[in-house]
């Protein structure tokens, strides 16, 4: 329930009331979400209150007024271009969103043999795998593991990894992540613990990409495995 004595002010808390509801997917892509004296009824606030948190949201594009019809979820996608190498970040801004990261793994694995064949390592190598959730504004997109060979790139754990990753590799240790080898993608569903780090529901249907990521010098940077909420991105080839 909103919190009349609470500083943020209610619109504010029905605004972010609503994107929960349709990020948890309580309302659906597409689905109708109740009319304005029904959300005032529902969360106790006037209808102007209503009204702003509604115009809120549709700026935004989680939601769409249709003449006569009424407001619908409309959740914006992001586009990236499959053919070419370009990071989470840079695909956000090209689509007008803010982006931030939050590291939730970050440490030194034992490569296996794809990881080794992938990534040129001899067989007692070991690799830095680090997991990142994504975010486009405030809301988690995607839930990015990369494996990294650790001879090269053990300076990664005495980084924050908050930002654009690619950025900091180019602009910090002169290395280009330019070249991709073999990319694949294949629709899957999201298991209990990539629901709960994504903030979606288990079963919600999820872009996975697996690419093997070059620099400018022809050698391996990262293999990444990557998992997308489905109806919030869209891949152009």
């Amino acid at each position: 329930m909103l919190n009349a004595e609470n500083q943020e002010p209610l619109y504010l808390q029905l605004k972010k009331a609503i994107q929960a509801a349709i990020l948890n997917d309580t309302y659906q892509q597409g689905e109708k979400i109740p009319t304005e004296p029904e959300l005032s009824e529902q969360y106790n606030v006037s209808r102007i209150t209503v009204r702003k948190a509604v115009e809120e949201l549709v700026k935004e594009g989680y939601l769409i007024k249709q003449q006569g019809k009424g407001t619908f979820v409309h959740l914006p996608k992001i586009d990236r271009k499959i053919e070419h190498v370009m990071g989470f970040t840079a695909a956000c801004e090209a689509n007008g969103f803010t982006s931030h990261s939050e590291v939730t793994k970050k440490e030194v694995i034992q490569a296996d043999a794809d990881l080794r064949e992938a990534l040129h390592l001899e067989k007692d190598e070991q690799v830095i795998y680090i997991q990142r959730k994504r975010y486009a504004g405030d809301s988690p997109l995607m839930l990015e593991n990369n494996y990294y060979p650790y001879h090269r790139y053990s300076f990664l754990l005495d980084e924050t990894l908050t930002g654009s990753l690619y950025e900091l590799l180019r602009e910090k240790y002169d290395i280009h992540p330019d070249q991709s080898g073999k990319t694949t993608l294949e629709l899957v569903l999201a298991d209990e613990e990539q629901a709960q780090l994504l903030e979606t529901s288990i079963g919600k249907p999820l872009f996975y990409m697996k690419t093997l990521i070059y620099d400018q010098q022809g050698r391996p940077v990262h293999v990444g495995k990557q998992y997308i909420i489905g109806d919030r991105y869209q891949f152009t080839l």
